[in-house]
């Protein structure tokens, strides 16, 4: 059905392609094709989520195909943006990063701005602001090799414009002002007044994070002046925004009677309230303010924050909530309630903390200390500690936008050098071509007898390279596929283990909504964050990060038999010799030693039907035995074939050069015994290691 349904689409977008003949328009049959593998995958409800990156894969592969390098930038562009719309980021980077390399080399500047802009709010969207700032930066330069006309200049502004949002965010306000002012005077001269209005807009609210209340309340009337130019369903949304705007300037600069003039127009107008309910509540906390510090009516500002606390609560507007909570607290406290004003300052904390709000927490700290006096010394240290995190933090961010404007600048400067010297070369490369050519012609008879030797010495060195090509290759093929069997084995062992769990538990926890299971599903959700880890673990491995985990093995394996102990309820004991140093073998030895215990304990839980597991770990002589008992169904073990837990546990064993055997009986349930040599570090092996470490950092 769905092969019907994408044939259907594929002849639907053939004919729409067809033009009348006089405009003599020709259309690729194999980019129409990608086109409705795209589509279909972007838009069609009927296919699956694999079946859509298959999809998008097949049409990935054939742009690659495609002899016109424009139509293939602009095919793989739209692929990244399918992946972006799925939410595969990783393969939403990994196309965007193609379609830069091709747009660079064929100098497409448009695709390439394109292709930045949406890797710059991918990173905006997730909060890696500096670098989005970078790619914002990129993108702003990729716009400027374009012929100049208005949408090129409309780019170049919206990238400014989005630097300095950024520069701004991190109080970088003079890059930030710098940015904006260099986006205004582009959308000034476009005639664009709702661009024209937004960087008015944020200069005012850079020039108030200045303390320059004069200059942000100029700003904010420019930018007022430009509304009436907006679409009328537009113009009133900006109008409740610039007067929330002036008002919250005319507060910050203590201009609080004024304030309270505007605010109060502001809350009047029926349409806020049902339109922007969110400025609404803003507003009305800060006209309670004003009215607390202008008038000094207290009851009238506890009123109004009383409203603006429970809207806050109707529309889950966090965001301003430890605001209004921390006034509403300061008011209490103006009235000797300093019990209640302390619980409204902790709760205001307490949300400041959960929205990452830095700068409402560092206020509650500072009313903290006057109403908590016996822990007052611990909120001034949390408030100077804060605080300096949040300069140094702020601090750092305006240095590595300094940075980034400042390599780019470099690196365009060094491309212009490096032209010059080209031309210089190619000028000088062509006198010596002519020259070259002249002697040619004069000893042309003496060149060709050489070159007949040349050619046949070339011919055995091309031979010699070809066999040696071949046996890196064989080497190469060899090590791959060890490669693939490990990480193969890791993520069957360490992964699957871990995901077994958490699924046999989340089973028993899907119909239950109490606290504790509520409480429960939160600690699976960890979990869930350690396997991501763990995965992230297996990924560097090469450099021996994973054993690094294993700072006390005995914990590690407790941890492990306890989590397969709560997630299967089946009862497992563990026992091990207190007189080894456990911590002291060798990472081989830990890390193996931990994978076959987790692949016996998941074979156990998927097979054994059993109630009790046994696990001991002690010296036999002058090697390690571990055994692994069950009281499960047991298997007949001279039949069968073997599954891939038994083999990736022999597999482990023969790494660390130890011996493997089961014991089974059918109904009498099965024994593991593996013997390993004892092997600890000592001053050699430890030198060693270093070695090794140093051979694969270098």
């Amino acid at each position: 059905m769905k092969k019907k349904f994408l044939i259907a689409l594929f002849i639907a977008l053939l004919g729409c392609g067809k033009q009348p003949q006089k405009q003599a328009v020709t259309v690729d049959p194999e980019a129409q094709l990608i086109d409705a593998w795209v589509m279909a995958a972007r838009d069609s409800a009927d296919f699956s989520m694999d079946e859509r990156k298959n999809l998008l894969q097949q049409a990935k592969d054939k742009v690659f195909t495609l002899a016109n390098d424009s139509l293939g930038v602009e095919q793989l562009s739209k692929i990244s943006l399918a992946y972006k719309n799925l939410e595969d980021s990783l393969q939403f980077r990994q196309t965007n990063q193609q379609v830069m390399k091709l747009a660079e080399k064929a100098e497409i500047y448009d695709a390439l701005g394109d292709s930045h802009w949406d890797m710059a709010a991918f990173f905006r969207s997730y909060g890696v602001l500096d670098s989005a700032f970078y790619h914002y930066q990129r993108a702003l330069k990729s716009f400027e090799q374009l012929s100049t006309d208005s949408t090129s200049n409309s780019l170049r502004g919206r990238m400014l414009y989005s630097m300095g949002k950024i520069q701004d965010s991190y109080k970088d306000y003079l890059g930030a002002e710098t940015s904006i002012t260099s986006a205004l005077r582009i959308f000034d001269d476009l005639g664009d007044a709702k661009r024209t209005y937004n960087c008015y807009n944020v200069l005012g609210i850079i020039a108030s994070g200045m303390d320059d209340s004069e200059k942000a309340l100029e700003n904010f009337k420019k930018a007022g002046s430009y509304i009436n130019e907006l679409d009328e369903s537009e113009q009133s949304e900006f109008i409740q925004q610039n007067q929330y705007n002036i008002a919250h300037e005319l507060s910050q600069k203590e201009d609080f009677l004024r304030a309270e003039e505007v605010f109060d127009k502001l809350l009047k107008d029926k349409t806020t309230k049902k339109d922007n309910p969110e400025l609404y509540s803003l507003a009305l906390t800060s006209q309670a303010y004003s009215i607390y510090k202008g008038e000094q009516n207290v009851e009238k500002a506890k009123t109004l924050l009383n409203q603006s606390i429970k809207l806050n609560d109707s529309i889950n507007h966090d965001v301003d909530q430890p605001r209004a909570k921390q006034y509403y607290a300061e008011l209490l406290a103006e009235q000797g309630d300093t019990a209640t004003a302390l619980q409204y300052a902790k709760e205001s904390r307490a949300l400041a903390q959960e929205t990452y709000n830095n700068e409402r927490l560092t206020e509650v700290l500072r009313l903290l200390t006057k109403l908590d006096g016996e822990n007052a010394l611990a909120y001034s240290d949390a408030y100077y500690d804060l605080n300096e995190t949040i300069q140094e933090e702020e601090r750092t961010k305006r240095d590595k936008f300094a940075r980034i404007r400042l390599e780019t600048d470099q690196v365009i400067h060094e491309n212009e050098i490096l032209y010059q010297e080209k031309q210089i070369w190619m000028g000088t490369i062509l006198g010596l071509i002519l020259f070259g050519m002249a002697i040619i012609i004069i000893l042309f008879q003496y060149i060709n007898n050489n070159r007949l030797k040349y050619r046949q010495r070339q011919q055995e060195s091309n031979h010699e390279i070809y066999n040696l090509m071949l046996s890196q290759q064989g080497k190469f093929e060899e090590g791959k596929q060890l490669e693939q069997k490990r990480i193969s084995e890791e993520l069957h062992d360490g992964i699957l283990g871990e995901m077994l769990g958490i699924r046999l538990i989340l089973s028993g926890l899907n119909e239950r909504d109490d606290d504790a299971s509520v409480e429960q599903r939160a600690d699976l959700i960890e979990r869930l964050r350690e396997v991501e880890e763990e995965i992230r673990t297996i990924s560097h491995e090469l450099n021996h990060a994973s054993y690094e985990k294993f700072h006390n093995f005995i914990v590690s394996l407790e941890d492990l038999i306890n989590g397969i102990e709560k997630s299967s309820g089946i009862a497992c004991s563990f026992t091990y010799d207190n007189k080894v140093n456990w911590d002291n073998l060798l990472g081989d030895i830990k890390i193996n030693a931990y994978r076959i215990v987790q692949e016996a304990l998941k074979n156990c839980v998927k097979h054994a039907q059993c109630e009790h597991i046994d696990i001991a770990f002690g010296m036999n002589g002058e090697k390690l035995k571990l055994t692994i008992s069950d009281d499960g169904v047991g298997f007949d073990a001279n039949k069968g074939k073997r599954g891939i837990g038994i083999r990736n546990i022999t597999s482990r064993v023969k790494k660390i050069k130890g011996a493997f055997s089961i014991d089974s009986v059918k109904g009498k349930g099965t024994t593991i015994t593996i013997t390993i040599p004892s092997t600890y570090i000592g001053l050699e092996n430890t030198l060693q290691d270093v070695a090794q470490k140093q051979a694969l950092n270098a």
